[in-house]
């Protein structure tokens, strides 16, 4: 075997590992667990712990961590040593199967939403069995749900695993009408490809807002940015490609299947890809590559950079969700078939996965909001901040035929019907792709392209499964009931694309015209955050999620009150630090050459009286203005931060950033970029856009 299959999923104790390390019955039990859910007895993760732990050990480790997803949006590890003390003051390794598939980590300091009062302190992980362990930095790695006392759930993996199940269970119902009763396991998969910029560690510490925000709250255009299209798919530097190199035996040891790497539009702005995972396992290693990609960068003297808009006038960074559904049995249920009843089958799925789109496009916008992310939606680089569905011409038109009832594909004298006539052959690239859209069918899969490059894939899968099983749902019990399932089956994907077509835009996402049709047809237009959230507790949704069982009416409650409090703090420190560097740095460079240039003009007048110094003088007279012009808006955004801080609540105080604190910001940074086209280099406190995208050479 080649050095990279010898060293994929080493660090893994997967399936292969199991097989080899556990007893049969052990073995057996496991598989059972992690296949179909089923309960696993402590006697059998007592056998379970002490072959990972043994194995672990080999591998290196000395102590093991329950790995969680709280909701900070990054993950937490609180590690224990496997030592334990013997009788003759001795030491012992020892791991057991409570320690495995439980632990006990203080719940208080992490976000609640008034789920959990401060000194109420119990929280529990506990051990998801599907997403293997691994061993990193000498420790072994125990992916796990994270919930308060009394069992709700305070990370983005508990309801992410919730939704799988719900999505599960109405899949196979419908499954079972095709006959396929073979089919007992049903899941979401995802390929999620994430975009980074990496520049240099040196010029990167001289950056305090790179530093304390991950973005660059000032900078004037640089004279070269992305115009000339020369970064996307060139040549990877030398630097670049020994991290990438890195990157990838890093991953590929912890079963990260890293596929794809190239240079991405912007300079200095890369993207992974990764094969297709079943999503919570795809969502624990979105979040491994995020975290190893910032330890690698620096390791190579770079930092890596995963906000969504670093850079004002070069593109931002998201990451792109593709989700599909397979089955045990090796069905994507995406995937068009080449009989009748493969067809019907395929645009039923099809058809509720648009339906879900459209009925729960807020939520959808809301999976992906964040104060990083509103830069980014609906530039010339990202989707529009309206949701819509892109189907491509091809399938648009059989949609077309079968809702209208007419001829398709030059059969004369007879029309399209679900399940009695065959669909032309669909290829799976049988349309151009269309970057501009927020989600689309992109062959056998849904391409959803709104998550920003930090987010957590968690979220956005959550809702799409939530939402696509609430429509299923409500199609197995027309069908289920139905004495004509033929005739039926036929309605109700007519039905669903007469009443849900609206949300199917094949055209230009960017263009103008795009937000007047979107208004006509009745879409949501939710640009930022705030805006986005005053939907989550809508009836409807809360309604979805618990009759789904994915979240309880409590739990939508804290998540609001988070995401609410996250966008005030993210834009609170952003301001305090425009607010610091402007204070600290900007003013007092710019009077310090607007002194130097006085200076000269006294110099060279007196040396020569008939000097000629307009230059000195105009400098001076635009550096005063702009000086003051500054000066006058660093206390306006101090202003607009104090009464923004000082509202009622935290939608009150959400919308007064969005509404007085973010135009303050916008109004300064106007202004203290056009000081940096003034000010002399060697005045000039900071590192310019030009020094930092092109910092990596």
């Amino acid at each position: 075997m080649s050095m990279t299959t010898d060293l994929f999923g080493s660090m893994v104790f997967g399936d292969s590992v199991m097989r080899e390390k556990l007893p049969k019955e052990t073995y057996r039990a496991m598989r059972n667990t992690i296949k179909r859910g089923k309960h696993l007895d402590l006697d059998v993760a007592n056998v379970v712990a002490t072959a990972m732990k043994d194995w672990a050990i080999e591998k290196g480790a000395t102590h093991f961590t329950h790995w969680f997803q709280p909701l900070t949006g990054i993950t937490a590890e609180k590690h224990d040593s496997f030592i334990s003390p013997t009788d003759d003051e001795r030491v012992i390794m020892e791991f057991s199967g409570k320690e495995l598939v439980r632990g006990e980590p203080d719940a208080s300091s992490f976000p609640s939403g008034g789920l959990r009062a401060t000194f109420e302190a119990r929280g529990y992980t506990s051990w998801d069995p599907t997403s293997y362990a691994f061993v990193k930095d000498k420790t072994l790695y125990i992916p796990t749900a994270f919930c308060a006392y009394g069992g709700e759930a305070l990370d983005k993996k508990t309801p992410l695993l919730r939704s799988m199940e719900a999505l599960q269970k109405q899949a196979i119902r419908i499954l079972r009408m095709f006959g396929h009763n073979d089919v007992s396991i049903v899941r979401p998969t995802v390929g999620s490809e994430q975009e980074y910029f990496l520049v240099d560690k040196e010029v990167y510490d001289r950056r305090p807002d790179l530093v304390y925000t991950g973005r660059t709250l000032f900078g004037a255009k640089s004279p070269k940015g992305q115009e000339l299209e020369d970064h996307y798919f060139g040549s990877i530097k030398p630097r670049v490609k020994a991290f990438m190199d890195e990157l990838d035996a890093e991953l590929w040891k912890l079963g990260i299947l890293a596929k794809t790497e190239h240079n991405e539009v912007a300079p200095a702005q890369h993207e992974l890809a990764p094969i297709f995972s079943t999503t919570n396992i795809a969502a624990d290693h979105n979040q491994l590559t995020m975290e190893l990609m910032q330890t690698i960068a620096r390791k190579h003297g770079m930092v890596c950079i995963l906000h969504e808009k670093p850079f004002a006038g070069v593109n931002g960074s998201g990451k792109h969700n593709n989700w599909s559904l397979s089955t045990n049995t090796g069905m994507n249920l995406l995937e068009p078939g080449d009989t009748p009843f493969e067809n019907a089958q395929f645009l039923l799925f099809l058809t509720a996965v648009i339906e879900a789109v459209d009925e729960y496009q807020d939520l959808l916008r809301i999976s992906v909001a964040s104060a990083g992310n509103d830069h980014r939606l609906g530039a010339n680089e990202a989707p529009p901040a309206i949701v819509s569905v892109y189907l491509g011409d091809e399938l648009m038109n059989i949609l077309e035929a079968i809702e209208n009832g007419s001829e398709y594909g030059g059969r004369e004298q007879e029309l399209l019907r679900v399940g009695v006539h065959v669909l032309p052959k669909f290829p799976k690239d049988n349309t151009d792709r269309n970057r501009t859209s927020p989600f689309a069918f992109t062959g056998n899969k849904f391409e959803f392209r709104m998550l920003g490059s930090a987010s957590s894939i968690s979220d956005t899968n959550t809702i799409i499964n939530t939402a696509v099983a609430e429509v299923l749902k409500k199609y197995a019990d027309v069908l289920e009931a139905s004495d004509q399932f033929e005739g039926d089956l036929h309605e109700l994907i007519k039905e669903s694309i007469k009443n849900h077509k609206r949300i199917i835009f094949n055209g230009n996402g960017y263009d103008e015209a795009w937000v007047e049709e979107a208004r006509r047809r009745g879409l949501s237009n939710l640009r930022t955050t705030p805006d986005a959230l005053e939907h989550l507790l809508d009836k409807k949704n809360v309604d979805l999620f618990v009759s789904n069982k994915v979240f309880s009416e409590a739990e939508l409650i804290s998540r609001h009150e988070i995401m609410l409090e996250n966008y005030c703090k993210v834009i609170g420190i952003e301001a305090l630090t425009m607010i610091q560097m402007v204070r600290s740095s900007v003013l007092p460079a710019s009077t310090e050459y607007r002194g130097r240039l006085a200076e000269a003009v006294r110099d060279i007048s007196e040396v020569d009286n008939t000097a000629d110094v307009s230059y000195e003088k105009e400098q001076i007279s635009r550096l005063s203005s702009l000086t003051g012009m500054a000066y006058r808006d660093v206390k306006a955004l101090e202003n607009a931060l104090v009464s923004a801080k000082a509202a009622a609540g935290a939608s009150d105080s959400a919308a007064e950033f969005r509404d007085q604190v973010i135009p303050a910001m916008n109004e300064l940074r106007v202004v203290v970029d056009e000081m940096q086209t003034v000010t002399a280099k060697d005045y000039w406190p900071y590192p310019t856009y030009g020094e930092i995208l092109f910092s990596v050479r």
